[in-house]
């Protein structure tokens, strides 16, 4: 690799440092509760549809309204964070998502509960850069499994979401939303416990800021770059329309086709959710094994044809499929961060708050084309459309393999 018109740029090397799990937990921990407490979001959406009378296209603009939030604050909060480490962020968050939740126990009205929303998704925004960060620096030498527990915190809430509302927001209406305070309260404190340890990292790491740069950064690696980015997006894009259509819209498709009540139909959004927590812990330390590419492939992929297969199965096997299809296409999630860390080093809070929050974004847009979608047709035909877009995961052989990463 020619570096005659090369600027230099720092990169880092393997951090010696030991891996912190008590802060690893703890971040684990606090992303349970945030994702548990956004989640029921779209897990309630047949509470709020019979409640308030919405329609689906109403229901889609509710999850667009968290997730674009979300979506959108992410890679300003990890632009900011880069430039200025915060630990003060992380509790402050969470307050915002607590204010979010004590509003949508008492929305009268469809305006307020779409302010309760973006109130969650502003706290949901804060949280994921900086969280990240913290996971990245605690990580020492195994940031794959460090990515893991991080990140299966999130997806263990996202499972607990389903059961949540089953068990609370059925009994109890919209006015369960107030036990959901406790959840943000808790994780208030410990995110002051997580922002104390952080602000001591960066008192005795002075040179965190400027951790991890190394790579010469010749055109040719541009270029690189900015194609694994377009290419990671485009299967971000993929992976969180079909978890949209999922955890969304498939309660109102087991209910049509299975006639088996919206309670019980949760606890298949259940079954999905929960082995997708169970693949997304198992894919960062695969990765650390046999390559982030090379994970990246196997879960986009190997979902594919068991996704093609669920529109056609019976009761039984819609409930092993969903298992199935949980655990492989989400094996990925924290993969695909740490991937596009390592891509560009150095930007830790950018470059997570721009992966997850298009996740959240697309999956935004995902919930309410689809909602649109199932209002013009039919929820069992935009169902089996959704079957055929974990096939876009073959697009992962164009990425660059995880030796071209490090050259």
């Amino acid at each position: 690799m020619s570096t005659s018109s090369a600027i230099p740029v720092k990169i880092g090397k393997a951090d010696s440092n030991p891996t912190l799990y008590r802060i690893l937990f703890a971040i684990s921990l606090v992303h349970l509760f945030n994702d548990s407490i956004q989640s029921v979001i779209p897990a309630i959406f047949p509470i709020l549809k019979e409640s308030m009378g919405l329609s689906y296209t109403q229901l889609g603009l509710v999850g667009f309204s968290l997730s674009f939030t979300a979506s959108i604050m992410q890679p300003v909060v990890g632009l900011y964070s880069d430039k200025r480490p915060s630990p003060w962020l992380l509790p402050v968050g969470m307050v915002s998502t607590l204010l979010g939740m004590l509003s949508l126990a008492f929305a009268g009205n469809y305006e307020l509960v779409l302010l309760s929303i973006v109130l969650v998704g502003i706290g949901s925004a804060v949280f994921h850069p900086e969280a990240s960060r913290v996971a990245h620096m605690a990580s020492g030498s195994k940031r794959g499994l460090a990515q893991s527990i991080y990140q299966v915190g999130g997806n263990a809430g996202q499972a607990l979401a389903p059961i949540m509302t089953a068990l609370i927001f059925v009994p109890l209406g919209q006015r369960g939303a107030i036990w959901f305070t406790l959840v943000a309260g808790s994780a208030v404190f410990i995110q002051i416990f997580v922002a104390k340890w952080y602000r001591n990292y960066l008192q005795t790491h002075p040179n965190a800021k400027k951790a991890a740069k190394s790579v010469v950064m010749t055109k040719e690696r541009k270029k690189q770059i900015t194609t694994a980015i377009i290419l990671l997006i485009f299967l971000v894009f993929a992976r969180s329309w079909y978890g949209a259509s999922i955890s969304n819209y498939y309660v109102f498709y087991i209910n049509k086709i299975f006639s088996i009540s919206i309670q019980n139909a949760q606890y298949y959004i259940f079954c999905f959710l929960a082995a997708g927590a169970v693949g997304t812990f198992l894919g960062g330390p695969i990765s650390d094994r046999i390559g982030r590419r090379n994970t990246i492939f196997f879960s986009m992929l190997g979902a594919a044809p068991f996704a093609l297969m669920l529109p056609y199965a019976n009761q039984f096997w819609t409930l092993i499929l969903l298992l199935i299809i949980g655990l492989i296409n989400l094996s990925s999630f924290s993969v695909t961060v740490v991937y596009a860390q390592e891509l560009i080093p150095g930007k830790i809070g950018t470059v997570t708050g721009l992966i997850t929050g298009l996740a959240f974004g697309l999956g935004a847009l995902g919930a309410l084309a689809l909602g649109s979608l199932i209002d013009r047709f039919d929820v069992a035909t935009v169902m089996h459309w959704c079957s055929f877009l974990p096939i876009i995961g073959l697009f992962t052989i164009f990425l660059p393999n995880d030796a071209k990463l490090k050259s």
